[in-house]
Formats: structure tokens, sequence, C-alpha cells
């Protein structure tokens, strides 16, 4: 199929298909991002933030089964 012959109808389908999708892209509502940063109330109560520490042996490369230079 040569798209040159064609190419008025490619055109008259590709607007047919944009136009209704622009009103249906628009009538969705928009998010609105809510902001979580800690507040001044928050910080002031005083309450302790957990903390976890991790401590492990490191593996070894055989421990691993890395063959090469990476390890």
């Amino acid at each position: 199929m040569n798209i040159m012959k064609h190419m008025e109808a490619v055109f008259v389908v590709a607007m047919s298909l944009a136009i209704p999708g622009s009103y249906l892209l628009d009538a969705i509502p928009e998010a609105h991002a809510r902001s979580y940063s800690a507040d001044a109330a928050m910080v002031a109560s005083g309450d302790k933030m957990a903390v976890v520490t991790v401590s492990a042996k490191r593996l070894s490369s055989e421990e691993k089964g890395v063959t090469g230079g990476r390890g």
C-alpha cells in the first residue's frame, strides 16, 4: 500500500482518534500531591525515631561464588 496515496485518510483517522482522546484526558482530574514533611508539632513532641543497625560479617569471594576480578 502506498502511504502517500492515502495520507489524507491517515490524517483524518489520526484526528478522529486524537480529538476525542484529548477530551477524555481533560476529563480526568489532576492529581494533587500532598506534602509529607514533618511539621513543628511532630518535631516538638519528642518522639524517638527507630534506628536499625545491621551488623554482619562480609562474605569472602568463595562464599559469594564469584569468579573473576569482581569481588
